[in-house]
């Protein structure tokens, strides 16, 4: 298409100076010059060719009068770029000292003067600069406003004033003229000065603007949720956040377990058992079996064979796994308990096992092993290592079974072993 085009207009412009040809031909028209005795007669066609190439010719002089005048500042925008292509470079690679000096310099050139503040700034928060990185911002803020109230915000949210941050994005942000990373910026400011009903305003703006990707912007969006549950003050306060928030931000798994935990602290265990056997329904996780088992109800036995139900498509599952072992440990089964959470703890080591592993051994009046669980409890959730039950304390005929551990995909569909 976009040769047909080119030769298109070739066709008309011929066109037009064949017809305009024809036209001058006929009459060239008559134009006289008489200046302190010169005579200069030509045709028109002619004047306007010679006028042309004089003011081609008054073009070319005066720029070849300029040129030695230009040279200095061109040979400034040239090193001026090339120090902003320097600094951007040191400041990625941590050579933030390098990437400040590279980047003052780079502003002194007019058109580079905003982004190159800006990164200066950047560098001098990182390096723990704050007063620097403020200065700079307050010389960007000439040329790029809206970008330095960003990074501003970002560098006091660092240093640890979360609230003039939040201060600073929140008129703009009430305008509805809060840039993408403003509106970041003014979500984690909210999260750290406990303003949650702030930080869930952001979300959705945040949404709309792509400007974080879907894992990213799930982990902010989780992170905001769990925050806003778990600082509801009452039952119904909680309920009516619950109840206001979109469908799709009550399915992750994380904000739903945040939910029934908070929701069983009230008192409210039937709407929190609902919402994890609705998630878990739609979709297998571990965390909501384990949070379904810690629930309070009055009844256990049948959620006890409920979740062992669920053993036949979850069999080495180390929520569920956990969850049964606690329900039997509150119904006093401890050799069920100690089954189920043996094979947790072969399946995938956590604190949360070791500690109901120590409470079976309290209950069997076991108190060495169930002080070897609470030490390996501790140790895990250090980061340090764990020691082995002592012989005489574990099963005499474990489920052997239990220590294959089925791999599925994505799609949940198991994987044959070569």
């Amino acid at each position: 298409m976009k040769l047909w085009r080119w030769l298109l207009l070739v066709i008309v412009v011929a066109a037009l100076a064949a017809f305009g040809w024809h036209w001058v031909a006929e009459d060239p028209g008559y134009v006289l010059v008489r200046l302190h005795g010169w005579r200069v007669e030509t045709t028109v066609v002619a004047a306007l060719v010679i006028l042309l190439l004089a003011w081609a010719l008054l073009v070319g002089l005066w720029r070849l009068l300029r040129w030695p005048f230009g040279a200095m500042s061109r040979r400034h925008r040239r090193v001026s770029r090339q120090r902003l292509g320097s600094g951007l470079v040191a400041l990625m690679e941590g050579r933030h000292g390098d990437a400040e000096r590279d980047l003052e310099r780079a502003a002194r050139l007019e058109a580079l003067r905003g982004p190159a503040l800006l990164a200066s700034a950047e560098a001098a928060s990182r390096r723990g600069e704050v007063s620097r990185a403020l200065e700079a911002l307050n010389r960007a803020g000439q040329a790029a406003p809206q970008a330095a109230r960003v990074v501003r915000a970002r560098v006091l949210r660092r240093d640890g004033r979360p609230a003039e941050a939040l201060a600073l994005l929140t008129p703009e942000a009430d305008s509805g003229s809060l840039t993408p990373g403003g509106w970041h910026e003014l979500a984690l400011a909210a999260l750290a000065t406990g303003d949650h009903r702030r930080a869930l305003t952001a979300l959705e703006p945040l949404h709309k603007s792509g400007a974080l990707g879907s894992q990213r912007y799930a982990a902010l969006e989780t992170r905001v949720l769990v925050a806003a549950i778990e600082a509801a003050p009452d039952g119904q306060a909680l309920n009516t956040l619950w109840s206001q928030l979109p469908k799709g931000q009550r399915r992750a798994p994380a904000v739903i377990d945040a939910y029934a935990r908070r929701a069983a602290g009230f008192g409210l265990a039937l709407p929190a058992m609902d919402e994890v056997e609705s998630a878990l329904r739609r979709e297998w996780s571990p965390q909501l079996a384990e949070t379904w088992g810690a629930l309070d109800g009055d009844d256990l036995d049948a959620r006890l064979r409920r979740a062992e139900g669920w053993l036949d498509a979850h069999p080495n599952d180390p929520g569920l796994l956990l969850a049964l072992g606690r329900m039997c440990v509150r119904l006093k089964l401890w050799g069920k308990a100690r089954t189920y959470l043996e094979r947790s703890l072969a399946v995938a080591p956590s604190p949360g096992a070791w500690e109901a592993m120590g409470d079976t051994c309290v209950g069997q009046g076991d108190l060495p092993a169930a002080q070897r669980c609470y030490h390996n409890a501790l140790a895990l959730t250090r980061g340090e290592i764990t020691r082995d039950l002592p012989r005489e304390s574990r099963l005499s005929h474990p489920d052997t079974r239990s220590l294959v551990v089925e791999e599925r995909d994505e799609h949940g569909v198991p994987r044959l072993r070569p």
